[in-house]
């Protein structure tokens, strides 16, 4: 099926042939596991139109293709970020640049219950390379911070992008959780964020990851510069709560229909992490699949929302500038956690922190490229 979906029962493949252009289904999950290895025969295609300066494609084979979606070309291709791409995309500074120009990211993450979530998505922004990192939350949680990464400002003041809600709890229909405040610091953030305050007292629009809590305190529609990064289960209660009949189990049977469905529901880029991460927002969609399958484990995600954090922050002024951006860098961002999950894993286990440490180098061979 195109949009990956597997409607019926398949005969699950060790190796799949397909000529002049990669189909959707090879890319998009459930159906891309079912596909075994890919490759790809060029049989003098002519190049899509946009695919220009583009090496994306499937499992290395084959650089310079994409698949096109066959029932809806005008909601985008489906594509694979490839290094190259990362290499475009990436914030790389200049001898002029400082760390106020270099990007600066906002992390509002953690409780007392859930301190290591702080420490997670402030390390995976701070060694993806920004000018500096503040962190707002409980002072017990700031503290366990600085002990871990000394770099980060445990302050508020100017950021150039937000990541809000990993380690967070979801707000309730009832009282809020023992949250330690940080609902209302996501609260002002998103304010900032969606437009709802003005710019005379934000500084400017600016980016933001949404991630766990911070996902069920959503009140506004989103720009496009806003991406939400739930897993299944949370973009199910996100969409059952905008009034879809939807459970996890659906969305794992049709990711590419519930994350297109999100993003049109609320305006935001949606990131929906997996084996094979999804990504869509205003133009194409991305389907990465770049990470070992150890890379599930507790906290991983909060590297990764803190990665995207500071590709935003460097980013900021474009991304707010042009509404596919924030997509490209979101595809960008699970490349490069995946690269360094299995450079952190080398084949076996690996914990979240180990794959924050691992980041420099991945950026460092993705840019080499």
């Amino acid at each position: 099926m195109d949009d990956g979906a597997v409607p019926g029962p398949v005969l699950r493949a060790d190796r799949t042939v397909t000529f002049g252009a990669l189909k959707p289904g090879l890319l998009l999950p459930p159906a891309a596991h079912l596909a075994g290895d890919v490759e790809l025969v060029d049989v003098g295609f002519p190049a899509v139109a946009g695919a220009e300066g583009w090496s994306g494609s499937v499992w290395g084979v084959a650089p310079g293709r994409h698949a096109m979606s066959g029932t809806d070309p005008a909601s985008g291709r489906v594509r694979r970020m490839e290094p190259a791409d990362v290499a475009g995309l990436w914030p790389v500074p200049s001898p002029h640049d400082h760390k106020y120009t270099r990007g600066v990211v906002g992390v509002i993450a953690g409780t007392s219950t859930y301190p290591g979530a702080a420490v997670l998505a402030t390390s995976g922004a701070v060694l993806a390379g920004p000018g500096m990192v503040r962190y707002l939350g409980p002072e017990a949680v700031g503290a366990r911070v600085l002990l871990a990464r000394p770099e980060v400002v445990v302050a508020g003041g100017r950021v150039q992008a937000w990541v809000l809600g990993p380690g967070v709890p979801a707000l309730g229909p009832e009282d809020g959780p023992d949250d330690d405040g940080q609902a209302r610091r996501i609260f002002g953030a998103l304010a900032a964020v969606t437009g709802v305050l003005s710019e005379d007292v934000t500084g400017g629009k600016m980016p933001a990851v949404i991630d766990a809590g911070a996902l069920t305190m959503l009140e506004h529609r989103l720009p496009a510069w806003a991406v939400l990064t739930p897993h299944a289960g949370e973009l199910a209660e996100l969409l059952q709560g905008l009034g879809h009949d939807v459970d996890r189990t659906a969305v794992e049977a049709q990711p590419l229909h519930w994350v297109r469905t999100a993003h049109q529901a609320t305006g935001a880029t949606v990131l929906l992490k997996g084996a094979i991460t999804v990504v869509a927002g205003p133009g194409d969609v991305y389907a990465q699949a770049d990470a070992p399958a150890w890379t599930g484990t507790a906290g991983a995600g909060d590297v990764l929302a803190g990665i995207l954090g500071t590709l935003l922050a460097g980013r900021s002024a474009d991304v707010v500038e042009d509404e596919t951006l924030a997509a490209r860098l979101a595809a960008a961002a699970v490349l490069v956690h995946g690269r360094a999950a299995a450079r952190a894993s080398a084949g076996g286990p690996v914990t979240a922190l180990e794959i924050a440490r691992a980041v420099p180098a991945a950026v460092a061979e993705l840019l080499r490229a």
